[in-house]
């Protein structure tokens, strides 16, 4: 939940916005989305290199949905 002060920077960021042209308007969304993009492909590759860390650290197991929820099971 945003607190006062980063709901006035945001209002503040859209109304900054909001006074630019439409085409500068439409070129910041273009940027902001590539840098979204961007963003969630170098999460991905650091829980990819995180995932194969863990299975060349030997602490991935292996097994069916079966072993499991026997493992789970009390």
């Amino acid at each position: 939940m945003k607190n006062i002060e980063e709901t006035s920077k945001f209002q503040k960021a859209l109304e900054v916005i909001e006074a630019l042209p439409i085409d500068d308007q439409a070129m910041l969304v273009d940027i902001i989305q590539q840098r979204l993009r961007q963003q969630r492909r170098d999460e991905l590759l650091q829980e990819v290199v995180r995932s194969q860390q863990e299975y060349e650290a030997g602490t991935v197991r292996r097994g069916s949905v079966m072993d499991l929820l026997t493992e789970l099971s009390p």
